[in-house]
């Protein structure tokens, strides 16, 4: 049932936020995580449909100076499975350029950096990141309680520095469903030894979130729904 309520809201997101096109060359950022798995897994099946035509590749980021362990062969062999190209990238970042972020944020920023000029470089148009619903709820909560804003990832973004599209053709997909089909498909995971793995403020707002669903079951969708339902009239309005 899993497989089929991913596939449906997949299909659903990419309608409704008109995230594939005629002629769209997509890089999927494939970290090996089950989110990035099965998000190629679908893109490489709906590739296969008349319309809209598009090409899917995939592109998967190895930081030198980073402590944790990637199984390339089955990397290698998913993405043959589905007809996949995939380009591996080596990278690394100096972590004391910026004493003011985490070596979390550093990491995830020089990868997803590197990714944007290989995108462009390589003449994709579009990049397809993993990121489900549950990922876009927890970021719209740290945005209001870390910075004080309302904001969170859309499910499409043009870059304003490269040419390109970001889009996130899971966004209505829930993580537990995802991981759920992961398991039933045999996804394997990956060997991580990644020393910033869960310290992070985001597994502290996700933990935020799984409270609040506790409280109520339906919590998601009002927060979802919240972010397209701004009341300016009910909000504060400073005095210049």
């Amino acid at each position: 049932m899993s497989e089929r309520k991913i596939e449906k809201l997949f299909n659903k997101g990419c309608v409704d936020y008109g995230l594939l096109e005629d002629g769209d060359k997509i890089l999927v950022a494939l970290s090996g995580g089950k989110d990035s798995l099965m998000l190629l897994r679908l893109l490489a099946l709906r590739s296969r449909i008349f319309k809209p035509r598009f090409e899917v590749e995939a592109a998967h980021v190895i930081m030198d100076n980073i402590p944790y362990v990637t199984d390339m062969d089955y990397l290698n062999g998913f993405c043959s499975e589905y007809g996949i190209r995939l380009h591996v990238i080596h990278s690394s970042f100096d972590e004391t350029t910026d004493g003011r972020r985490t070596k979390c944020f550093l990491c995830s920023w020089n990868r997803r950096k590197v990714l944007f000029e290989f995108a462009e470089k390589n003449g994709f148009n579009k990049m397809a990141l993993g990121h489900h619903q549950d990922d876009i709820i927890t970021t719209l909560l740290m945005n209001m309680t870390f910075e004080g804003s309302t904001g969170t990832m859309p499910p499409k973004l043009r870059l304003k520095n490269y040419g390109l599209t970001i889009i996130r053709p899971l966004c209505l997909v829930h993580e537990d469903d995802i991981g759920a089909a992961a398991e039933k498909m045999g996804f394997r995971k990956q060997e991580r030894t990644c020393p910033y793995e869960d310290v992070t403020k985001r597994k502290a707002m996700n933990d935020l979130f799984r409270q609040m669903e506790k409280i109520n079951p339906e919590a998601r969708y009002s927060l979802w729904n919240a972010m397209m339902n701004i009341q300016a009239d009910r909000l504060p309005v400073k005095i210049k």
